[in-house]
């Protein structure tokens, strides 16, 4: 039986060819996904977080209760949020930013920047 290496050549670059772009894409995906802590319960989800120097962290409040995401060092503070509110900051030094909320101070979360 004789093979056409000419059609097997095509057939592997795109069968490559639809991998390399599978990668790309499924890559970025996760770079576009931006780190997003929830507020619910009362309590902050994650807890902890660790990102790199440079990225911009989403507060979610999905309580019916206003919070607040207040740093324990004075580096960032939000107004009060209500349900579905959003707060935004932006990490530019590396450090260790522990947070709270301002009207419930029992909780708590750790922001690493590294």
């Amino acid at each position: 039986m004789k093979v056409d290496t000419r059609a097997l050549a095509w057939f592997r670059r795109g069968v490559v060819g639809i991998g390399v772009v599978t990668l790309l894409i499924g890559a970025h995906a996760l770079a576009a996904t931006p780190p997003t802590i929830g507020i619910k319960e009362f309590k902050y989800g994650p807890s902890m977080l660790t990102v790199p120097v440079g990225t911009t962290v989403t507060w979610v409040n999905h309580d019916e209760e206003p919070h607040t995401v207040t740093s324990g060092t004075g580096a960032f503070s939000s107004a009060g949020l209500v349900n579905e509110d959003t707060f935004m900051q932006t990490f530019t030094k590396p450090g260790t930013y522990p947070y709270f909320c301002a009207i419930h101070p029992y909780m708590k979360g750790t922001l690493i920047v590294k």
